[in-house]
């Protein structure tokens, strides 16, 4: 059985030094994909936007710099209030994203206690494997989900 863990979470999109909007956001976290984060920005259109990254950039990322090219994170202190800084960039464009700390810190938490960092690997391929052999047709069907 796999699990997902979503949170939904409104982000600020920063334009200016002085001006951030809001962004209401799903972050989402699968056991059986288990070395990614997705996150699905609304951002008021017919088509929300997706990206998909190393769990463990955002884990680090809560505590230091973390991350190269399009994918960067980093811990910050925004009117007295703890944020992490995400910063996407992709040929359509760049953005920066403040994140409020505490629940994006919970909603990790919940992913590590599901799949503790390294042991990412033996996530879902026994289960997988276990599953095809014991019921018939369960290898063509997809993963049960627990919230």
């Amino acid at each position: 059985m796999h699990t997902i863990i979503e949170r939904e979470l409104d982000l600020q999109l920063v334009l200016s030094p002085e001006r951030s909007v809001p962004v209401p956001a799903r972050l989402v976290y699968r056991s059986d994909d288990p070395y990614a984060v997705h996150i699905t920005f609304h951002l008021g259109s017919d088509v929300p936007v997706h990206w998909t990254f190393a769990r463990d950039l955002l884990v680090e990322g809560v505590f230091r710099p973390s991350g190269e090219g399009d994918v960067r994170v980093w811990p910050a202190k925004l009117g007295g209030r703890n944020v992490i800084c995400l910063s996407l960039s992709s040929p359509d464009g760049e953005a920066l994203l403040h994140v409020p700390a505490v629940p994006l810190s919970a909603w990790l938490e919940r992913t590590l206690r599901v799949v503790p960092p390294g042991t990412e690997g033996d996530a879902g391929d026994v289960e997988d494997e276990l599953r095809g052999l014991l019921i018939p047709g369960a290898a063509e069907e997809p993963g049960e989900s627990t919230p």
